[in-house]
């Protein structure tokens, strides 16, 4: 699949800010070229029954890691926890949580093989519970690039300056992109199991959040204030305003500490007001759309607000052959390497050949 633009779930394609594709590439040619290390949002306890084992594996999802580490463990699936989902195509080091009640732990070295190797194992209190991470460093190489190095240096020097448009990755909506139309149709009376549902509401949330940032992609206004904007604190949930623009506002948003932001739909009154408000509403119109907002509300999920922009941490790029650039960059949790390839331009991923 080409990442040149982030599909929505409808199929169409959402804009990006920095202007027209600076080069063509492959990712994913190997497992190594796409490396993701979680960066832990705390440490481990060393007490308790819950063994926290750090791991890296080549060629394996999320799941089918857990379900490896709870046939070790001689334990239920339900028993292992993770921070976050990461995809098969990759190299990835995360934390799992696994429950051994009285702390005899079979021997480490059983769940040793060649595509699962445990690098740390401590004892800690609780579950792993979803979302305990502070981000991902990503280290991507792209193969087979075409385009001018002058302007893909500068293409990348002006991410690391500006960020991008905070969009949801193409993870969110499933293979083929079709969660947001299983959604409709749960929406509409279809019955799922538990964990489906979660699914289709995350992608019926994230298609209408990246209406409105691509609306506002389309206006040049992604990356700076509107007349009644809600402000939300960078690495953080916490929102304010609106408020008067003012030299303080500018200020911290001009070092990003501060970021505009977007709807993440549910029940309860849009805090937008005055030109921030309309934009969103009319990036949101359509049965379709009116059906997805009325859906989150049914389901009870209350009105939240998501950061329109993010930039890559210590953004580093060097050219290991001529034709092969290597990436260096870490993200928040929740946030998508896909979403930074795609400002470059055209990025085919290898592995969905």
């Amino acid at each position: 699949m080409s990442l040149d633009v982030i599909p929505d779930a409808s199929g169409a394609a959402v804009p990006q800010a920095h202007g027209e594709a600076v080069l063509t590439a492959r990712i994913r040619s190997v497992p190594e070229d796409f490396s993701v290390e979680e960066i832990d949002a705390f440490d481990a306890s060393g007490a308790g029954e819950h063994l926290l084992l750090t791991i890296e594996k080549r060629g394996m999802n999320t799941a089918f890691a857990a379900k490896r580490i709870a046939a070790w463990a001689g334990v239920a699936e339900s028993a292992i926890g993770f921070a976050g989902m990461k995809d098969r195509h990759a190299l990835t080091r995360q934390r799992f949580s696994v429950w051994i009640p009285k702390k005899i732990a079979p021997d480490i070295d059983a769940l040793q093989s060649e595509d699962l190797r445990v690098l740390d194992a401590q004892w800690h209190l609780r579950k792993l519970p979803r979302g305990a991470l502070a981000g991902n460093r990503f280290a991507l190489t792209l193969r087979d690039v075409e385009g001018d190095s002058a302007a893909i240096e500068t293409r990348l020097r002006a991410v690391a300056e500006r960020g991008v448009p905070n969009y949801f990755g193409e993870q969110r909506f499933g293979r083929g992109g079709d969660n947001v139309s299983k959604a409709l149709s749960m929406f509409a009376g279809r019955r799922v199991l538990r964990e489906e549902r979660g699914h289709l509401l995350s992608a019926a949330r994230s298609e209408l959040f990246n209406r409105v940032l691509g609306a506002r992609v389309e206006a040049a206004c992604w990356d700076r204030g509107l007349d009644g904007e809600v402000w939300i604190l960078d690495g953080s949930r916490s929102v304010f305003g609106p408020e008067p623009w003012s030299e303080v506002l500018a200020e911290r948003l001009a070092r990003f500490d501060i970021h505009p932001s977007g709807p993440l739909w549910g029940r309860g009154e849009l805090r937008s007001d005055g030109v921030a408000r309309a934009l969103e509403l009319a990036a949101l119109e359509g049965d379709r759309i009116a059906d997805l907002c009325a859906g989150l509300e049914r389901a009870g999920l209350e009105q939240e607000r998501r950061a329109l922009r993010v930039r890559p941490e210590a953004l580093g790029f060097d050219w290991p052959e001529p034709h092969a650039l290597r990436l260096r960059f870490g993200l928040p949790a929740g946030c998508y390497a896909t979403t930074v390839l795609a400002e470059l331009g055209a990025v085919t991923d290898a592995a969905e050949r």
